[in-house]
């Protein structure tokens, strides 16, 4: 069995060079082998939040307002994704761990709004990662990403600005060593 399949981590290595993957964490939200791949990269923030992209019935003075948005990765930034811990909302895609992806965003707005979904079980993303039929098997084969399969459930236990590293660490051995290698190895 395929270890590139939903709910899985892809954990960049530390010396990507690619700036939008470097030093992050994906979560592969779909994966075929024939229809690619779709996932959202979780540590990096949009210095943006929910009101600033979208109209919200309440203002700028609701919780939910301040939400932040993280960027899902480089393609389609102009597109709005989520990631969250609702079993119930209708058409929500099972990741495992507790996390699902999308589902009906209306009734997520709703809950949001109405204060019945605290915002620390929701992460939003503009934008997404996206990759070709064969292209992430390749990209994983020649080391590009360490996978963690079945990992979805990570998702809301550490902080988005460690992830990578947390993550690295958590996984042991030769991971830890790779957590501490500096961003820029000719400033050590």
């Amino acid at each position: 069995m395929s270890r590139l399949r939903p709910g899985s981590l892809l954990i960049s290595q530390p010396f990507l060079g690619d700036p939008n993957f470097e030093r992050s964490v994906v979560l592969l939200c779909a994966h075929s082998e024939t229809e690619g791949s779709f996932g959202l990269v979780l540590n990096r923030l949009a210095n943006v939040q929910l009101s600033d992209v979208l109209t919200l019935p309440g203002g700028e003075a609701l919780p939910a307002a301040a939400t932040p948005l993280g960027l899902g990765g480089p393609v389609e930034p102009d597109t709005l994704h989520f990631i969250h811990q609702r079993a119930e909302l209708p058409d929500a895609v099972a990741l495992g761990g507790g996390v699902y992806w999308g589902g009906d965003f209306g009734r997520l707005l709703e809950l949001l709004i109405s204060g019945e979904l605290p915002p620390a079980e929701v992460r939003l993303y503009i934008g997404y990662s996206g990759w070709t039929n064969g292209q992430l098997a390749d990209e994983v084969a020649e080391k590009v990403w360490i996978v963690e399969p079945d990992a979805a459930a990570k998702v809301f236990t550490l902080t988005t600005d460690a992830f990578w590293q947390a993550i690295l660490r958590e996984k042991g051995g030769r991971y830890r060593m790779l957590s501490n290698y500096p961003t820029d190895p000719r400033l050590n």
